[in-house]
C-alpha cells in the first residue's frame, strides 16, 4: 500500500498520449524515437524518448522516466487517452478544453 500503480503500456498507447499531450515525433536512432514538446505558457519545452525495442513496456521504472522527461503528472500523462486513463483509474481529460484540464 502507498505505491503508485504504474500499468504496462503498449507502443500505440504512448504514441497516442505524447500525441495528445503536444508531443511530435522528432527523430529516432536505432530503437529509441525521441518526441519533442514546444514550451507554451504553462511548461517549458520537453522531449521524451520512447525504447521501441518492446511490444509492451513493463518496467514501471521505464514508464516512470517518461513521465519525467514530458512534464506531466502522472495523472495528466495516463489520463491523456480514455483507455489509458481507465487502466490507470484516474480521469480522462483533454488539453485545451477548459473545466478537463487538471490544475
Amino acid at each position: 500500500m502507498g505505491q503508485r500503480s504504474y500499468p504496462p503500456l503498449t507502443q500505440g498507447e504512448i504514441k497516442a498520449i505524447l500525441q495528445n499531450l503536444g508531443f511530435v515525433w522528432a527523430r529516432k536512432e536505432g530503437s529509441h524515437a525521441q518526441f519533442k514538446r514546444p514550451a507554451d505558457s504553462k511548461r517549458k519545452a520537453a522531449v521524451v524518448t520512447v525504447d521501441e525495442g518492446y511490444r509492451e513496456i513493463n518496467d514501471p521504472k521505464l514508464i516512470q522516466s517518461m513521465i519525467r522527461q514530458s512534464g506531466f503528472s502522472r495523472e495528466e500523462f495516463y489520463g491523456a487517452t480514455k483507455r489509458t486513463a481507465k487502466k490507470a483509474s484516474v480521469r480522462h481529460f483533454v488539453i485545451g478544453v477548459p473545466g478537463t484540464e487538471l490544475e
